[in-house]
This record gives C-alpha cells, sequence and structure tokens, in this order.
C-alpha cells in the first residue's frame, strides 16, 4: 500500500494536501455560485446573487437579460465604498446565522411586482435601483434596516427597524410607523427564532397584490426563555441575548395583523386550538402555537397554523375586513405533519397546491384536486408560472429533478423538466425557466423559455484539487444508498483500510446524492488520507417515503445507529479491505450526536469518533424540533433520557474528540460542556477542542482548514494510521 502524501508523493497528492485551505477559503465551495434567483412575470429579466470568483466573499446583484449579465450592485464599488463602513443590525446578524450566509455584500434583496425596482439593505443602510439603469440610490430612513421589500407598485419600500414596521417613499420622503415597537421584546415584521431556525418561515411580513395594505407578524418573546452568548476571548465585549424556547419551554406569542397604509389595523382571528379528529396520544397539546406559513395573493390573505404538537395544520383564508377566517384544509398525522415548502401554494383559480398523499407510502402534492403519481416523492413547490405549476421530486431517492404540471389542462400531464442525474431546482416566471442543477460533473444554471435553452448564468466556484471518486452502493436488507470513497491509490488487494463514517443521517438533509457537492469532496479528502469513507442515508433522513422519514418518532438514535452499522458490515462483505477492527465516525450537528452515540453504545463497532457540535442533551434544543420527534420532557420524560447521552458517558472506552464553536446559538455550546463534565466525573478520557467565535458554521478560514487536518490527525492516531 502506498504512503499517503509522503515528501515523495505526486501533483494529486500535494493538491489534496492544500485542499483543506481551499475548502475554507472558498466557504465550502460556495463563493462564486449563483443564487437568489428572481424571474419577472414577464420572463425577461433574471436577478441574482453571486460574487465575481470562487474566493470572493463580496455578493453582488446582477442581472441577466438578452442572454448576457450585467451587474447592478457592487458593494464595493463607486457609491457604496464611499460610505463609511458600518455594522448589520442585530436583527439581521441573527438573520444571517439562521440562513448560514457565508458572504458579505448584497446577501438578500426584494422587488416590486415586475421584478423592475429593487430594494436591498448594506450594513443597515436602505438602496434602491432599477433593472433599466441607473445607480443605486441610497434612501434615507429613521434607523438601520433590516428585510427592505418594495409594494408592489414600487413606490413605497417597507422595512423594519429596531422592532418597528415602517414604509419610506423611494425618494426618501414621508418615512413613518407602521406598527411598534411595543416594548423591548416585541417585534413587528420579523420572524421568531423557531420560525427562522427550524420551521424555514423567515419573512414577517407580506404586501397586498394592490399595495395599501401589509399581512403583519408581531413576536412577544417575553416569556421566552433567554440565552446568553459570550466570547470567552474577548470578556469585555457584552453578552449577545437570544430569546430560544427550548423544548418543554414557552414559545414566543406570534399574532398576524392585517395593517393598512390609511392607519386602520384589524387582527387576525387565528383559530385557538385544533378541534375534532385532531390526533391524541400520551402528550397532546391543541393550541395553535405555529404560524409555518403566510402570504397575500389575488384571492386574499393566506395563513397556515400548527399545533404545538404538530399533528394538526390548518390552512387559513382571512377576510381582509374582518379578520375572520375560513379553514380551507385541514391536515392530521399520529407523528407529525410534514411541512413542504412552497405549500400551501394558491393558483388565481383559488384552488389549492398542498401536500398529499397520493397512494402507499407516498409523500405527494395535490394540485387543485389532482394528486402527483405514487412513487414520485415530492420536495418542494417552486412557484407557478405561464399555467403550469413547478416542483421539485424523485422517483430515486438520490435524486432531485424538476417537474410540471398544467394546472389548466390536466390532459397535458406531469412532465419532467430536468434530464441529467444530480440535483435540479429552479426560479420560474412567465414562460422562463431557470434551471439550476447540481450533478457528479459539477454545477450548471439554464436559462429555458418555454422549454428551450436559451444561455446560462455562469458559476464561477473552484474545482475541488481532489477529485471525487464515489462508487454508489445499495447496501442490506434495507437497500440503504450509500456511497463508498476509496483513495485513488489504493487497487484491490493492496492492503486493509480504516473505515471512517461520515454520514449527516438526520431528519430534513440527504448527503448520498447524485451531486458533486462539498461533502463529496470532503470525503475524498478523507480518502486520499488513508481511510475508507463509507457515508450513507438511513432511516429518518427524507426521499424514501413517509413510513422511512417518521421511524425515528420517540427514538433519534436506535434506528439510524442500526443503519450505518448494517451498511458498514454490507459494504465490507463486498470490499474485503475494508478494516472491520479500525472503525470511526466524524460529524457536525446531528451527525456529531450521532458520531458520539456510535462510541458509547456501540464500542465493539467503532473505535474512535470526532463529534463537532453534538446536541448530546435534547432538552437543550428548541421546541419545534425537539418536540416533533420526541414530544413534551415533562410528559415523556424518558424519550429524552433515552436519546440524550449525558447518562451514558461512564460507557466511553474509545477515543472520542468533542469539536464546538463558541458564539454557536443553534446548538449550544452547553452539549458538549455538560457532556464533558459528565465524562470527567465517569473518569473518562477524552478530547475537547473550542472554537472561539465559531457559530454553528465554521466560517473562520484558517479555523475551518485547521479544523479537517486535526480531524485527521486525531483519526490517524486513534486507528493506528
Amino acid at each position: 500500500m502506498n504512503p499517503p502524501f509522503d515528501a515523495t508523493a505526486d501533483a494529486p497528492a500535494t493538491a489534496a494536501e492544500r485542499f483543506p485551505l481551499q475548502f475554507a477559503r472558498t466557504r465550502r465551495f460556495s463563493l462564486g455560485v449563483p443564487r437568489q434567483f428572481t424571474v419577472s412575470p414577464d420572463g425577461e429579466r433574471v436577478l441574482f446573487l453571486r460574487g465575481t470568483s470562487g474566493t470572493d466573499p463580496v455578493s453582488r446583484l446582477w442581472l441577466y437579460e438578452d442572454g448576457t449579465e450585467r451587474l447592478l450592485a457592487d458593494p464595493l464599488g463607486p457609491g457604496f465604498a464611499d460610505d463609511a463602513p458600518g455594522e448589520a443590525p442585530p436583527e439581521e446578524r441573527d438573520r444571517r446565522e439562521r440562513a448560514r450566509e457565508t458572504s458579505s455584500g448584497v446577501v438578500s434583496y426584494a422587488t416590486d411586482a415586475s421584478a423592475r425596482l429593487v430594494a436591498f439593505a448594506l450594513q443597515g443602510v436602505l438602496w434602491v435601483l432599477r433593472t433599466e439603469g441607473g445607480a443605486p440610490l441610497r434612501v434615507a430612513t429613521a434607523g438601520p434596516v433590516v428585510d427592505p421589500r418594495p409594494s408592489p407598485d414600487g413606490s413605497l419600500i417597507a422595512y423594519v427597524s429596531r422592532g418597528a414596521l415602517r414604509t419610506v417613499r423611494t425618494d426618501g420622503t414621508d418615512d413613518r410607523p407602521l406598527a411598534g415597537p411595543d416594548g423591548e421584546h416585541v417585534t413587528y415584521g420579523l420572524s421568531d427564532y423557531v420560525a427562522q431556525e427550524s420551521i424555514g418561515r423567515s419573512r414577517g411580513y407580506w404586501w397586498s397584490p394592490r399595495g395599501d395594505a401589509l399581512l403583519v407578524a408581531r413576536v412577544d418573546t417575553a416569556q421566552v426563555s433567554k440565552r446568553y452568548i459570550a466570547d470567552p476571548a474577548n470578556p469585555e465585549r457584552p453578552p449577545r441575548v437570544v430569546a430560544y424556547p427550548a423544548a418543554g419551554t414557552a414559545n414566543a406569542r406570534v399574532s398576524l395583523h392585517l395593517m393598512r397604509l390609511s392607519g386602520e389595523r384589524t387582527e387576525v382571528r387565528l383559530p385557538g386550538e385544533a378541534g375534532e379528529g385532531h390526533p391524541e396520544d400520551v402528550w397532546t397539546d391543541r393550541a395553535f402555537e405555529y404560524v409555518v406559513a403566510a402570504g397575500w395573493d389575488g384571492n386574499g390573505p393566506l395563513v397556515t397554523v400548527q399545533t404545538r404538537d404538530q399533528r394538526s395544520v390548518h390552512v387559513l383564508e382571512v377576510d381582509e375586513a374582518s379578520g375572520a377566517v375560513r379553514t380551507l384544509r385541514r391536515t392530521q398525522d399520529p407523528a407529525w405533519v410534514a411541512l413542504r415548502p412552497g405549500t400551501p401554494l394558491r393558483l388565481g383559480s383559488g384552488a389549492l397546491v398542498v401536500p398529499a398523499r397520493p397512494g402507499g407510502d407516498t409523500q405527494g402534492l395535490e394540485i387543485g384536486g389532482v394528486t402527483t403519481p405514487p412513487g414520485l416523492e415530492v420536495r418542494e413547490v417552486i412557484g407557478a408560472a405561464d399555467g403550469r405549476v413547478f416542483f421539485t421530486a424523485g422517483e430515486e431517492p438520490t435524486e432531485i429533478h424538476v417537474w410540471s404540471y398544467a394546472a389548466d389542462d390536466p390532459d397535458d400531464g406531469f412532465l419532467r423538466v430536468s434530464g441529467a442525474p444530480g440535483v435540479h431546482t429552479a426560479a420560474v416566471g412567465g414562460p422562463t425557466v431557470v434551471l439550476d442543477s447540481r450533478t457528479p460533473d459539477g454545477h450548471t444554471v439554464t436559462v429555458l423559455r418555454a422549454g428551450v435553452p436559451t444561455g446560462s448564468v455562469a458559476v464561477l466556484t473552484e474545482e475541488p484539487l481532489v477529485t471525487p471518486r464515489p462508487l454508489a452502493l445499495s447496501l442490506g436488507e434495507r437497500d440503504l444508498r450509500s456511497r463508498l470513497y476509496l483513495p485513488s491509490w489504493h487497487r484491490p488487494g493492496d492492503g486493509p483500510l480504516p473505515v471512517l463514517l461520515s454520514p449527516y443521517a438526520g431528519h430534513g438533509m440527504q448527503v448520498v446524492l447524485e451531486v458533486r457537492a462539498w461533502w463529496v469532496a470532503v470525503a475524498q479528502w478523507f480518502a486520499e488520507q488513508g481511510f475508507a469513507v463509507l457515508v450513507t442515508d438511513g432511516r429518518g433522513t427524507p426521499g424514501r417515503g413517509e413510513a422511512w422519514e417518521k421511524s425515528v418518532h420517540g427514538d433519534r438514535l436506535t434506528a439510524v445507529l442500526e443503519d450505518q452499522i448494517d451498511a458498514l458490515h454490507a459494504a465490507a462483505a463486498r470490499y474485503p479491505d475494508l478494516d472491520l477492527t479500525r472503525v470511526a465516525m466524524r460529524g457536525w450537528s446531528f451527525s456529531g450526536y450521532l458520531a458520539a452515540a456510535a462510541v458509547l453504545r456501540h464500542p465493539e463497532v467503532f473505535h474512535a469518533a470526532v463529534a463537532g457540535a453534538a446536541p448530546a442533551d435534547r432538552r437543550l434544543y428548541d421546541t419545534h424540533w425537539e418536540e416533533r420527534f420526541l414530544g413534551h420532557p415533562d410528559v415523556l420524560p424518558g424519550n429524552y433520557t433515552r436519546n440524550s447521552l449525558l447518562d451514558e458517558a461512564s460507557a466511553l472506552t474509545r477515543p472520542l474528540m468533542l469539536v464546538h464553536g463558541l458564539a454557536d446559538d443553534n446548538v449550544a455550546v452547553a452539549h458538549t460542556l455538560r457532556l464533558s463534565a459528565a465524562l470527567l466525573a465517569a473518569g473518562r478520557p477524552h478530547t475537547v477542542l473550542p472554537l472561539s467565535g465559531a457559530g454553528h458554521l465554521v466560517g473562520q478560514e484558517q479555523t475551518a482548514s485547521s479544523l479537517l487536518l486535526l480531524e485527521r490527525d486525531f483519526l490517524r492516531k486513534s486507528l493506528d494510521l
């Protein structure tokens, strides 16, 4: 067997040694990637964000029109650069943390209905521009700006400042408050922590199509427990306060209000709790505590609410004059009602696009009474344009394709828009589809008009310095979708390879896909260090039906670990060079939790682990996410005890490295500190690596680069490589 990366190694080995720095410098190969596409209703203009290269951390606003790209807003250019540098408001910094934003500059924007006027904020300053030409204009406001959004006709800009929702004309005149502030714990126009982090609703207000009123969220966090995120490396700085509703504690109080520009205000009369048909269990909570979706279309405001126990979801039509609601759709489930991104969508006819069970175990859609075919697992609704509804779905869990359905012509059936195996999504407007495609060969963005390719948007991300060589596998009796990465220099029979499991394996995310993503490159890099790297999506991950995804209800570890072990043994039976006497697992967030559980529960299988940002004490995680799986901790304490790792600390007999960012407000560093304290109390040696200033996503270049090397060295030493 060739020694990996010694002084006599060839050029590919040298490139692989440079990979950690490239991985960090490119922010996980996210820089230079076009994103946040907006297609104008006539399909003529496409707006998007992107830097100028695969290492440029400053995001800029671009326009694609008539087959060419044009730069609209450069934060480093004239006008912008002349301003004194400032700091984004705290609410904006929180929003970026929730979105795992890795760049600076223009990181979000909004347009009027025709996509001709664009508004965005830079360091709390409001800017507007018109796509037909002209320089961006700075708009004076009463305070630092968060989430600015033009009215449909482009005459006004709404924005949030210091907890109040305000409007201002595009020339900077008539800046006035619509609502708030009502006190230090109340905001208007922003979403709460749980909505952003666990539900996926990042917005807190929506314009009426006429531009004369807004639907506005009022969030009161007075009863929510507070967390204080300090920076131990800079003790002179005050801690950041986060209203964080841990499992079993009070949620933010969210109400919705119809606010007219004339000054009238009407509260939406949201239902208090679910009634007949709500599934009962040991723990039942019928109260509608979650506003999971909202909007305002040509038929009026539309709101979706979910109960605290997540077993009922109601889609509500709102009367804009009185605030009264009428239930259009009720959905119940004995485990939890899954929330499908992009739903509900209401078409111009009033027909709804909502999640449905088309037959068997498939999670599909109902589009105006017509359901998607059984076996077509729907992931997200993209939108409607030119008489068609667009959504992403797959018949094979390792592929996600763009599909469309002609709501006005059901005989046209369901059509697949994307072709090559991979992960595809899109943005739509008029006859134009911007097809965003990630395949094993790379990343492309193709502009289609009436189904015909007419151009492309450049993807400027760097090519990884290692070339991924995954072997696609389906393992064990459950056909576990897996990928095996072997060193490029290894040949069958060269000798045994220690095995590194590098899954995610948690709810809501897949890593075994027909795609060349950052985690694929990282897996190959670890393989080039001398490991056989196995990645498996087991039970609880998306894409394989409802029963598969909900098999972790009440127990987040047993089935998931069982699938990882089954995949390991099945792969070793097929590839004898895999050395089952030297097996490790690494991971971050859920997979960090899984890695720690692996060495605690199955030391006969796993011989070392690196656990990054591991949520070891499930009671510390947020309400909506954790109660979905384990229920209320006061009613079902056994679920939390069985799924937390603190009481198992005395079982540790293998090397374990715990890594955590000290500024992480998603998985608090308290998880790792409590686990470390339990290990210390039990007399179990372990390694703790604190990352100063790092959040849940490690963004600092040198830290991210060095972390990969430190993980490698720990695993090599632990497995005698």
